[in-house]
Order: C-alpha cells, then structure tokens, then sequence
C-alpha cells in the first residue's frame, strides 16, 4: 500500500486567458454579446414553434428542443466564463466542477442525437412523403426526442461519475475555461483506463452512430432529390434540408477539430496553444448555438414567418 501521504484537491482552478489581460477584456464582450444572441434568438424560436400552428410539425419540433438545449447548454457554463473573465475568479469547487462537467456532457450528447433524428425526420419527409404523417406522428417524434435527451443524461451520469471518483491529488489547474472532461482526468493521481474506454464507448454510441444516420439519411435524400422531374421540388427539398445541413457540418467539424488534435493541457508552458484552445472552446460553446437560430430564419421561410408574427404580437402587445 502507497504511504505517501496525498493531499486531495477540493477546487479546481480555471486558468482561461488569465496569461492574456486584453483578450480577456475582447471575450468577455464578445462572450457577453453572443450570449444575448443566443438567449434572444432560441427563444423566440422556442416561442414560434409553440405558439405558430404552421410550426406543429416534427421537424420544428425538434427545432424548439435543439434552441431549448443550446439555451441549457450555453447558461451552464457562459455565466461562470464571465464572471471569472471580468473578477478574475478562477477557483471552481469540486462539486460545481463535477455539475458543470453533467450538464454539458449531457447537453453535448443530446444533441448529438437531436440532430441525428432530425436527418431522419428529413429522409421521412423526402423519401416517403405519403407515409410520413404515419411514420412521423406525435407520439413518435416526441418518443424520439425523450430518447435523446434520457440516453444523454444517462451517458453525462456514467462518464462524469467515474471521472469525479477518481483522485485528484497535487496539481489542481486545469487549462480551460470549463470543467472539461479531458482537461480534469489529465490531473488524475491514478489509473484512468477505465474512463478511456467507456469515453471511446461514448463516442461511437453519440457521436458516429447519430453520423452515420446523418450520412446514409442524406445519401437517400440526394439520390432521391436527384431522382425529381421537378426543378421547383428539387429546390424545395433542398432548402428544407439546407439549414440542418449547415448545423451539422458547423457542430461536427467543431468537435473533430478540438479532439483531433494534441490538448493543450499537456503543453501548460506554451501561451499560444493556450489562447487557441480558448478560442476553439469558444467557438464551440458559444458561436454555434448562437448560429444555429440565425441559420434556420436565414434559411427558412416559415420560420422567418413565425418569428416576424412574435415579434409583432410583443409589439401590439406592448
């Protein structure tokens, strides 16, 4: 048995940007200013698709859960971002660590999902219009959009249990803005096998299973667009897939960019991977969910619709 005596840690330490003062300043206000962005515009998405008639149907129904998480997902970890960007308060506790490792784990996973059932719904809606409101109805896509958000949960509650058991002993500054999952298990004391294997676990059931959908659900889709007499449907069919198009290659390029490269929390002493892996961890946190309502008004009529009927609706109100 190990008799060195060990001191366990019982907060963790952010360090961000703490090496880049100015930069400091230029995130907070970008920060601050996408976060707005990204509480205006899921909302009134969220809004639109609950209150318009025409928005009832799967596909914007999973488009008010995508704008729901993307609000969860930002609020667990952007409010903490500032206050340490503009206090200079880094120290995080071991539990506020452990919740916000949950939340955005899970948010993470779910949507990973949401965007597979989402391509689905789209093979359904072009492949087989005449079986979709059979195939597609409520009970269905509502089932499928409770699957997604329990099997996230459920994978953020495995990997953050097993992460936040092990013992953190010694160095306790993690190269981060955020209590990412990889960043804490570098400053575990102990062997850490076992959370390797079931991340690779997790990310083959979360990230390239709901790919694959993606993928073959949109082979179809092209094959079948392809297919089209129609000049005016084959443009239909592309713009109703267009903007879940754009989301995807946004999230997905995101995460193979950031895991596909060497961390920075093996390299502590070098400042510029530093400041690029804030950046990337940026543009992931916050740049996405703030596009992903921007891209479907952009690029949708009936959401375009919908949003102008809220905004007037508040103004008549008013």
């Amino acid at each position: 048995m190990d008799s060195i005596n060990k001191t366990f840690v019982k907060e963790f330490i952010l360090l961000g940007l703490s090496g880049y003062p100015t930069l400091e300043i230029v995130f907070f206000s970008l920060i601050l200013v996408m976060y707005l962005v990204i509480l205006i515009g899921n909302g009134l998405l969220i809004i639109a698709s609950i209150f318009d008639s025409h928005l009832h149907t799967p596909m914007y129904f999973f488009l008010g859960n995508l704008s729901f998480l993307d609000i969860c997902y930002t609020s667990s970890s952007v409010p903490s971002t500032l206050v340490s960007l503009i206090s200079k308060k880094r120290n995080i506790s071991f539990s506020g660590c452990a919740v916000q490792m949950f939340l955005g784990f899970a948010m993470g996973s779910t949507e990973c999902f949401l965007l597979g059932m989402m391509a689905f719904d789209r093979y359904v809606a072009i492949c087989n219009p005449l079986r979709y409101p059979v195939i597609m109805n409520k009970m269905v896509y509502v089932l499928m959009a409770s699957v997604s958000w329990l099997s996230g949960g459920i994978n953020s509650i495995v990997q953050t249990s097993l992460a936040m058991r092990l013992p953190f002993c010694g160095n306790n500054i993690i190269n981060h803005f955020l209590c990412e999952i990889l960043a804490v298990l570098k400053l575990a004391c102990t062997d850490i096998s076992l959370n390797i294997v079931t991340l690779a676990v997790s990310n083959m059931a979360f990230l390239v299973l709901p790919l694959l959908v993606i993928f073959f659900s949109y082979m179809f889709i092209l094959y079948t667009i392809l297919r089209m007499n129609s000049a005016t449907g084959r443009r239909k069919a592309f713009s109703t897939c267009s903007a879940h198009l754009t989301v995807v290659i946004i999230f997905y390029g995101t995460i193979f960019f950031m895991y596909a490269k060497p961390k920075s929390q093996d390299h502590l002493e070098n400042d510029n991977l530093q400041a690029t892996e804030g950046l990337i961890s940026m543009f992931y946190g916050v740049v996405t969910p703030m596009l992903n309502p921007i891209i479907y008004s952009l690029r949708n009529k009936d959401v375009k619709a919908a949003v102008k009927y809220v905004l007037n609706w508040k103004a008549v109100k008013q």
